[in-house]
């Protein structure tokens, strides 16, 4: 979407050509005439960068002028995406770049798309943190975000044969123009060893001196990615850090023969920053994800702490000057480092050392699955980082002898908050750390916050009851809208104007009339029916697929969980074809069930659905008596990216996780905000997109989480007589286990189906009927075009609160103070 009405000024066209070649010519050493597309995608990227820098070094100054306070954003992923045509778009320079490119023959839309995804991210948690990094600089709010420089990130996701194989995903290959390496900012991070106690010296502090003698030591190295705000408010930096050995490379080993020991302690450094998320099925798995937790933990609280030193020349108001937060519990170390590098490095005494950490970071909780709230074997504490291992024990020993010194006795209730779980296997729980060790503990949800309180930290609620506040998440528009979706972004600004495009959270609303405009249906109709045509061919490309424009583009794309129930949408896939064939003169309405998502290395359960899925999707685009009147596609290495083309091209949006088990979901906000109607449950945001939007302009079904709660506590997982009291489901489940969609392997999802009766864990079979009627009730709806079309302008129009703005906001007044 261009930011402007006019044809760009021709001078600025003028420069930034010249700016481009130049970058061509001297950084790139190539020939305009002999470049390939990607030297000048290198270039144009160079050029952009170059005009963010003297925004960013003003802010920076400024910064350190004004004093302001500070906010240190610490995520084990950053999600970021292609950004080129995101910084443009911010800058105020996508028109003047796509014709300046022009003038010399280069299609600015061809290069564009050469730009890797960053791969230093998964999922939701870390789209939420580009977003939020984002905001940050939109609003003006003076932020670091800090993670790890992954040299691979997680894996590229290929489908053979319908199984998912990891691929090294090589978005480095080419270097990446964005970021600037400093070298000189380094820290030596240490693991291992043993503490060695020195008698107190008699100050004040009267505490015993401890030197941590670690066996290891890590290098970190910074590297800088500068984020722009919209129309450049401001520039931020997104500090990400890559492991190097402390020691260097043994070239008397090396010649002496050893070729591989020389470089064994290498390998074993850059480790730390190679994968994203490494299999944690094996101990060596284990280790490695602790290593970089604290790795990047370590290494962003020494540079933080030193930046504060050189300003304020102390570190006893740290918690006014500065503001972290911990994006889940990937950082929860924090708490055990920032104690350490107080009490130990700085000779701060305890008491006031544990009063500045608390009073400095603040914990986003993101999940209530408690195998996704970290524990660590403490026996692998003890040994990867000793010293840590100290603190927890004493932090946890204060905090129970306090508890106990106000009358609390309870052992139930003291070994719900221990900072250690007893049962089998001793182990820390980091959850109860990040909780301990911050002043605010917010979830992302009105509904997740309140089962936060509820379930995972019930009791540790009721001993801090006004530490728990909900921030609902959000989402950039500037990505997800003006970036994903210039069609429907040029539609809404000629009828709300230019002004949309900087206030879309209050001014979104004035589109409501024009829901019940036929010309505006029509063409918000039009814009989309644009969409799934790029959309279509872009299936037909990667998958030799063909499937309608014009039919029900119904999309389901997350990572691969069974709680996010992929299994759910499957069933009623297999239903519906069963239908069709049944009934092959019935009224049926033409549809395209379009699926994506990566599962973990590990997580055999879920690689086993997307083999179904692709299982499912061979069968039925392959039956010539379904008449195409049903397709399935599985798109592979889902990515933002893919995302924005897939997002703005979705008639329905599959929202249908077990009920109190996503903590808010942030594609549900992408899709509404791009007019596409939500079949979903009450869970997590859907919530709150029923208040703000309407639900009858939702496709709401299934239990609510406090039937789901009221289940498993009856422990009622067979699903055995829901099963016999739906031949539909019974027919389908049947179908699927023996075999219909898997001849050369007929007993591929014996186990899975199996499962799925005798234990429905997450409430597949006690949804799939109120799914089924939903889904009826979708149809009938998508047959009445200005019944379906009027909510789709509705949800365009109330999807403004939404925004990562708000949600930022929020945070900055709330819990940060920098507002």
């Amino acid at each position: 979407m261009t930011q402007e009405t006019t044809a760009p000024n021709a001078d600025k066209v003028t420069a930034f050509r010249e700016n481009v070649i130049s970058k061509l010519t001297y950084s790139i050493g190539k020939d305009p005439e002999h470049a390939s597309d990607h030297d000048w995608f290198e270039a144009v990227a160079l050029a952009t960068r170059d005009r963010m820098i003297d925004q960013w070094m003003d802010r920076t100054r400024q910064g350190y002028r004004e004093g302001k306070k500070r906010v240190y954003y610490l995520s084990l992923e950053f999600l970021i995406g292609r950004l080129l045509t995101d910084s443009l778009s911010n800058l105020g320079l996508l028109d003047v770049a796509r014709e300046a490119l022009a003038g010399v023959d280069v299609d600015f839309d061809h290069i564009r798309v050469l730009e890797p995804d960053a791969a230093l991210g998964n999922g939701g948690l870390g789209r939420l943190a580009a977003c939020f990094m984002e905001s940050m600089a939109t609003l003006g709010v003076a932020a670091h975000g800090y993670g790890i420089r992954y040299d691979h990130g997680l894996f590229r996701q290929a489908i053979v044969d319908g199984w998912q194989h990891e691929q090294t995903e090589t978005w480095l290959n080419f270097g990446n123009p964005w970021e600037f390496e400093r070298p000189e900012v380094s820290y030596l991070i240490g693991f291992g060893g043993s503490v060695a106690a020195m008698p107190s010296d008699g100050s004040s502090s009267d505490q015993p001196k401890h030197f941590w003698h670690w066996a290891e030591g890590v290098r970190a190295i910074a590297y800088d990615t500068p984020v722009v705000g919209w129309r450049g408010a401001s520039v931020n930096t997104l500090r990400l850090w890559r492991a190097r050995a402390e020691a260097d490379f043994h070239l008397e080993r090396f010649n002496a023969g050893d070729h591989i020991g020389a470089v064994a302690e290498e390998a074993r450094a850059e480790s730390i920053s190679r994968v994203l998320y490494p299999a944690d099925s094996t101990e060596a798995g284990q280790e490695l994800r602790l290593r970089q937790e604290y790795f990047f933990v370590a290494a962003s609280l020494q540079d933080l702490i030193r930046r504060h030193l050189d300003q304020r020349g102390t570190l006893l108001n740290l918690p006014e000057f500065a503001a972290i937060q911990l994006n889940d519990t990937h950082p929860a170390i924090a708490v055990a480092e920032l104690m350490r590098l107080l009490v130990d490095v700085h000779d701060i005494p305890w008491r006031k050392a544990w009063e500045l950490t608390v009073g400095t970071l603040s914990y986003t909780n993101h999940t209530l699955l408690p195998e996704a709230l970290e524990t660590w074997p403490v026996g692998l504490m003890e040994r990867l980082l000793p010293r840590h291992m100290q603190i927890i024990y004493l932090i946890n020993a204060q905090h129970l002898d306090a508890l106990r010194e106000r009358g609390i006795h309870d052992v139930n209730l003291l070994r719900s908050v221990s900072l250690i779980e007893e049962g089998h296997g001793r182990r820390v729980r980091m959850g109860n750390l990040a909780f301990l060790g911050s002043h605010c503990v917010n979830g992302v949800s009105a509904l997740h916050t309140g089962l936060m309180r509820e379930t995972v930290f019930t009791d540790l609620h009721s001993l801090y009851p006004k530490r728990i506040s909900n921030k609902t998440n959000g989402i950039t528009f500037r990505r997800w809208l003006y970036q994903a979706n210039p069609q429907l972004t040029r539609l809404l600004v000629d009828h709300v104007g230019e002004e949309l495009l900087d206030s879309p959270e209050t001014l979104l609303r004035q589109l409501e009339p024009c829901a019940d405009q036929p010309d505006f249906r029509a063409r918000f109709a039009a814009q989309r029916l644009g969409n799934k045509q790029l959309l279509a061919r872009m299936i037909q490309d990667r998958l030799g697929i063909s499937v309608d424009p014009n039919a029900l583009f119904d999309v389901h794309v997350k990572r691969i969980h069974e709680y996010k129930r992929q299994l759910l949408n499957l069933l009623h896939t297999v239903a519906l074809y069963q239908a069709i064939r049944s009934d092959p003169g019935g009224h049926w309405v033409p549809r395209v069930k379009i699926f994506a998502g990566k599962a973990a290395a590990s997580y055999h359960t879920a690689k086993l659905i997307i083999k179904l899925t692709n299982d499912i999707a061979r069968t039925i685009n392959d039956d010539p008596t379904v008449r195409g009147l049903l397709k399935v596609v599985f798109l592979p290495n889902y990515n933002v990216s893919l995302a924005e083309r897939i997002i703005p091209a979705a008639d329905l949006s599959e929202q249908i996780s077990t009920a109190g088990l996503e903590a808010s979901g942030t594609s549900n906000m992408k899709f509404a905000l791009n007019g596409a109607l939500t079949i979903g449950t009450l869970d997590g945001a859907n919530v709150e997109m029923c208040e703000q939007i309407g639900a009858e302009h939702m496709f709401i079904f299934g239990m609510t989480a406090e039937e789901v709660e009221a289940r498993k506590q009856a422990n009622e997982y067979n699903a055995e007589a829901t099963i016999i009291g739906s031949p539909r489901l019974n027919e389908v489940l049947m179908a699927i286990r023996n075999g219909a969609f898997s001849a050369e392997d007929p007993g591929r999802y014996t186990a899975l189906i199996d499962g799925l009766k005798w234990h429905d864990t997450f409430m597949v079979c006690a949804d799939f009927e109120a799914y089924w009627q939903a889904q009826l009730e979708v149809e009938a709806c998508w047959r009445d075009a200005d019944s379906w079309w009027r909510s789709a302008v509705l949800n365009t129009a109330r999807t403004g609160w939404f925004s990562s703005d708000r949600t930022i906001r929020e945070y900055a007044e709330e819990i940060w103070k920098v507002l």
